[in-house]
């Protein structure tokens, strides 16, 4: 019998089939808003109830004021919103749940600000003082928990702001929460389980995911959940307790269940249009879901200036002249095998 006719009989045997397509259904990435003529690379992203969107612009060199850009839920354009007494460098952003009131973190100045999402008339709600404060959440009381990149803490504040308190730290043996590669982000992306008893952190230079265990109240001892998020950016968790990870380095999301195990992949990159755009996901950093759909940041940042260090992506990125939000429907897709 000749060779190949053994390899298929054994593929059979083992269940397999030489033909059985082995890749994950990523998805069909489609530009949802484009940035005003002369904007920095969105960052943060937060929608309101009807829906709207809200996108931090972050500026490496943090250029004062800081901006942000409003579209409604259709991806029309809206406004440029001067953010006032900001640096340039904004990152995360949410609405309070108890309040209304909108958040947005400062990280060239280390600041937490509360901010009029019309004039951007702004206050600061909680200071660190340092830079390295990068996304935030809140928990069932409404305290708020601010990840700082780096200085690795997670940083809660109560319901009205005031004081920070240093809530999660790594120890001296185990930097879970600091950065160890590039680029030089630590504690990023933030979000609690349904239950409220583990916050899930994105570390960037480490491509990981790590869990803090806050059961009943008492902290415990941040440890790596998994590994290989190449780039683990911004997260948010789903009804079933799915971590949706962005990977700013791999151009695409990463959907993993409580254990750690990746169950889908969404989208990728397919280079730059003519408008200057990135077509799909580029350096994607922050995603929220709404109506049935993730709504994606394209950061596009090339962090040769930035971390003097040359990613996957960096050369892309230099070619961006037109900054973009991207979605994708809100499924997990299987792997058809």
């Amino acid at each position: 019998m000749p060779a190949i006719r053994w390899l298929r009989l054994l593929l059979l045997c083992l269940g397999l089939s030489p033909l059985a397509a082995s890749a994950w259904d990523r998805g069909v990435v489609e530009r949802f808003a484009t940035l005003p003529v002369g904007s920095h690379g969105p960052e943060g992203l937060a929608a309101d109830k009807a829906g709207n969107l809200y996108a931090t612009e972050f500026d490496p060199t943090g250029t004062k004021p800081g901006h942000m850009d409003v579209f409604d839920n259709r991806g029309n354009f809206l406004r440029r919103v001067e953010v006032a007494n900001s640096s340039g460098a904004l990152l995360g952003l949410d609405f309070h749940p108890k309040s209304g009131v909108l958040l947005v973190l400062d990280f060239g100045a280390g600041n937490v600000l509360s901010v009029d999402p019309v004039s951007g008339k702004s206050s600061v709600f909680a200071s660190t003082g340092a830079q390295g404060l990068n996304a935030l959440t809140f928990d069932k009381e409404g305290n708020v928990y601010v990840s700082d990149s780096f200085q690795g803490i997670i940083w809660k504040t109560g319901p009205t702001g005031g004081a920070l308190t240093a809530w999660a730290t790594d120890t001296k043996d185990e930097p879970v929460l600091h950065a160890q590669g590039v680029p030089p982000f630590g504690a990023n992306g933030v979000g609690f389980n349904k239950a409220f008893d583990t916050l899930f952190v994105a570390n960037t230079g480490n491509d990981t995911v790590v869990s803090v265990p806050a059961a009943g109240g008492v902290v415990g001892l941040a440890n790596v959940l998994t590994n290989s998020i190449n780039g683990a950016d911004g997260l948010i968790l789903d009804e079933q307790d799915n971590i949706w990870v962005c990977a700013n380095q791999g151009d695409e999301i990463v959907v993993i269940d409580k254990t750690g195990k990746v169950i889908s992949k969404l989208g990728d990159f397919g280079g730059i249009d003519r408008d200057g755009a990135p077509i799909g996901f580029l350096f994607p950093a922050s995603l929220v879901r709404h109506g049935g759909f993730i709504y994606v940041t394209n950061l596009s940042l090339d962090l040769r200036p930035v971390v003097n260090a040359q990613a996957v992506d960096s050369q892309w990125a230099a070619q961006v002249t037109t900054n973009t939000i991207s979605r994708i429907r809100a499924r997990i897709l299987p792997n058809p095998d």
